[in-house]
């Protein structure tokens, strides 16, 4: 089903693709392109706006995430994303290069107590992964009118009284433990991913959408119980790898099945280096070269362009040129374009591509 959008942006219950391209021909919506993925927009102010719920469903996962929006009566959209899985190694990077600052006679940051220790903090790299999940959300919430989200509940091994664990987890995790000083503070933290999926729920219900937590074994039950199979390969980019738990989940939140679309839009998130002024090692002199940054001689990185008649996106530059790649499969294409012959379409950060059912 194609998303539909009012004169001022604002979603409408979604209509089918014979409906929309009638809709284009007759001149009463034209195309529009929110993120890559296509939507129409009207061009006149519709006769009624009669809502109907629709549900999203939501598989996480440490490499790959599921989303599946449908209504009463189809499936509006799959859509599978992959995860920024890079900011715990940025991190790392940093402090290591923090801590070698100490050992030479330059200046570096002095040394101080951990003033995080006692308050709420959320790793970055966990936020980054769950912010990720929000931002999608937030995307799919402004071209469809979503109105219940079913979330599969993940759980981390954690002590006693902050979650739900397997006995036998929770024996192998003290038997590693048991030689060490173990009572220091692990009655007063959650494991970061507890603490990331907590903050993820606790900004879903500010927005006033109706939550709902299933358990993995639950989302099991209904698959099987449907006749679905699930593939093991959880980095292809198939329906039956993430697709087919979040379109369960859906099924769960509506409490009525409906008929699966095996369709799905594929997301890729672009990788930016934000914070790198130098490269690590110096080259000869002792002299850094400058090396990062999210904009390339007055583009953003990212950005939809077209180069020469062909749709691509703008990398990074270099002597003056910049880096052109391939709008699909990020395979770079000149590595010496002029800005000139650059023209932009739109700012994004993200490859998507439309995965049609085989």
């Amino acid at each position: 089903m194609v998303p539909v959008l009012d004169k001022n942006n604002i979603p409408l219950m979604p209509c089918s693709e014979k409906r929309a391209r009638q809709m284009m021909e007759k001149g009463k919506a034209k195309a529009y392109w929110q993120k890559n993925i296509f939507c129409i927009k009207l061009c006149v102010e519709p006769s009624a706006r009669n809502y109907q719920d629709i549900y999203l469903g939501l598989d996480p996962g440490s490499k790959r995430e599921g989303y599946t929006v449908l209504t009463g009566k189809s499936v509006v959209m799959n859509i599978t994303t992959d995860t920024k899985g890079w900011v715990k190694d940025h991190v790392e990077t940093r402090r290591n290069l923090r801590r070698s600052r100490r050992q030479r006679k330059t200046p570096y940051r002095i040394c101080k107590s951990n003033r995080l220790r006692n308050r709420n903090h959320i790793p970055p790299s966990t936020k980054t992964r769950w912010n990720t999940k929000l931002q999608m959300i937030k995307y799919l919430l402004s071209i469809l009118p979503i109105t219940t989200i079913n979330v599969e509940d993940i759980q981390a091994i954690t002590l006693k009284g902050k979650a739900k664990i397997g006995l036998k987890s929770l024996n192998n995790f003290l038997e590693i433990q048991k030689n060490k000083d173990f009572n220091r503070k692990w009655n007063t933290s959650f494991s970061p991913l507890e603490v990331g999926k907590n903050w993820f729920y606790s900004e879903i219900q500010k927005s006033g959408i109706n939550l709902i937590l299933t358990q993995g074994y639950d989302t099991k039950t209904a698959r099987d119980l449907r006749g679905f199979s699930k593939s093991k390969k959880k980095l292809d980019w198939i329906w039956e790898a993430h697709n087919v738990d979040s379109h369960v989940l859906a099924e769960l939140a509506l409490k009525k099945q409906v008929q699966p679309y095996k369709g799905m839009w594929k997301v890729e998130f672009l990788e930016y280096h934000r914070r790198v002024l130098h490269v690590q090692n110096p080259i000869k002199g002792n002299v850094r070269k400058s090396y990062g940054g999210t904009i390339s001689m007055g583009i953003s990185k990212g950005s939809i362009a077209r180069y020469k008649g062909n749709l691509c996106y703008v990398g990074g530059t270099s002597k003056n040129r910049i880096s052109i790649h391939d709008v699909l499969s990020g395979v770079r294409i000149t590595q010496s374009a002029k800005k000139e012959d650059i023209s932009v379409l739109y700012t994004n950060n993200r490859r998507v591509q439309f995965l049609p059912c085989l």
